[in-house]
């Protein structure tokens, strides 16, 4: 009978009290763990940031010095002072690129701009030496490229944004560092835009000329979704006369008529060849001059006012910037998005 009841003990110790215990160590190990809750939120906050960032610690990259032989430094004319600085290109490029681009954009599309940035800033060299006297380049982006000091762009970032924004930007050029575009081994004319509307144009159809092979129409998903695709214009049509008298003093319409405004030829990217408005026919990139628009991409609708409905931003040539970072959310990395803009071209280290 003892040795029955014995047996009966034993199996109640082994079936509950062993278990128990080594359920209790579980969750006092568990304990341990969330009871640390800075670590914690450290962790998750740092993935959270490192998945928007690509994982990308932007604070480390080669800041070595590349050799540009002869472009190595340049000479850059500031248009405002009318005074020449001498820089080391990449740190020239930090002020194009922070300047051109916006930072919150894609590293990809950053890196592509870079990559661009820097084989027009070569191109511009090679082809007006003499433009602008003793410095090669100038800072105005009408004529050159855009370009800001540290200190300019530090003033229009968020503070606690700062430091990290110009990392983003030092790490989008020298990861690129030494690269540049070419078709036929040469440097290409590297043209860039802010929105395509959805496909670029040809050189020809905006400034004439034979134009260049690698520059041609390319379609790009995903740009309607910027500030940059849509843009209105609205003028009465005692305002919309009279800018057209100020450069055609013998223009006449009579809106009455049906016609009085007819698109009678679009390009190959979608944009406006020909118009004929009044007694003129005129060219979508004059009437985009003549009336502030930002593209040559535009309807006009004829009500008690004269309004246009503007698609993009630019003259739509080249590289689009919003396309550049479309791509990139799409997966594509900067030499990819280089060859989608540029036909045929290769990115070549110099």
């Amino acid at each position: 009978m003892k040795k029955i009841v014995l047996y009966v003990l034993t199996l109640v110790i082994l079936t509950f009290i062993i278990p128990f215990c080594f359920t209790r160590v579980t969750v006092e190990s568990k304990t341990i763990v969330s009871e640390d809750q800075g670590t914690g939120d450290f962790e998750n906050n740092q993935e959270e940031q490192n998945s928007l960032n690509h994982g990308i610690d932007y604070s480390k990259v080669d800041s070595t010095p590349y050799n540009y032989n002869d472009y190595s430094t340049i000479k850059v004319l500031h248009t405002k002072t009318n005074t020449i600085e001498e820089m080391n290109l990449d740190e020239y490029l930090y002020g194009v690129v922070s300047a051109e681009m916006p930072v919150d954009f894609d590293i990809e599309a950053l890196k592509a701009q870079a990559i661009v940035a820097r084989t027009y800033t070569i191109y511009k060299i090679m082809q007006n030496q003499s433009k602008h006297g003793e410095a090669q380049i100038c800072d105005d982006s009408t004529c050159c490229q855009a370009w800001i000091t540290k200190e300019g762009r530090f003033a229009r970032w968020d503070e606690d944004k700062q430091e990290d924004n110009w990392s983003k930007i030092v790490y989008a050029v020298n990861e690129t560092k030494g690269k540049i575009i070419t078709y036929d081994g040469k440097p290409i004319n590297a043209f860039f835009h802010s929105n395509s509307g959805g496909a670029t144009e040809a050189p020809v159809n905006v400034w004439g000329g034979s134009g260049y092979p690698y520059l041609q129409t390319v379609e790009t998903s995903g740009e309607d979704g910027y500030e940059q695709y849509r843009s209105e214009v609205e003028l009465s049509k005692e305002e919309f006369v009279s800018k057209i008298k100020d450069k055609y003093s013998d223009f006449i319409i009579n809106f009455e008529e049906d016609n009085c405004i007819q698109i009678l030829e679009y390009t190959t990217g979608g944009r406006i060849k020909t118009i004929k408005i009044g007694n003129y026919n005129l060219s979508g990139v004059e009437i985009r001059t003549i009336f502030g628009l930002k593209s040559a991409n535009f309807n006009i609708e004829i009500g008690d006012n004269i309004k246009f409905k503007v698609t993009g931003y630019g003259h739509g040539v080249g590289m689009s910037q919003t396309g550049a970072d479309s791509l990139a959310k799409q997966g594509y990395g900067c030499e990819d998005i280089i060859k989608h803009f540029y036909v045929g071209v290769e990115v070549v280290s110099m």
